[in-house]
């Protein structure tokens, strides 16, 4: 992903979740998703649908983070 679209999502999901130590920062090797952290946390991924233009956040929830 581009720098300017990385900053737009980081902005935006700051916004949304109310949470500044949100950041989302770019993959190695890879330009279609970007990493996402809360903190030095990473929690997920967010890839971009070229076709449509849209974003999907993918986020693994584990069961021995339930408990």
């Amino acid at each position: 992903m581009k720098p300017e679209e990385i900053r737009k999502l980081t902005a935006y999901l700051k916004r949304v979740f109310q949470n500044p130590t949100i950041d989302v920062k770019a993959r190695p090797r890879k330009e279609d998703s970007a990493e996402v952290y809360i903190g030095e946390e990473f929690i997920g991924l967010i890839y971009k649908d070229e076709e449509d233009g849209d974003y999907n956040f993918q986020m693994a929830i584990l069961d021995i983070d339930l408990n």
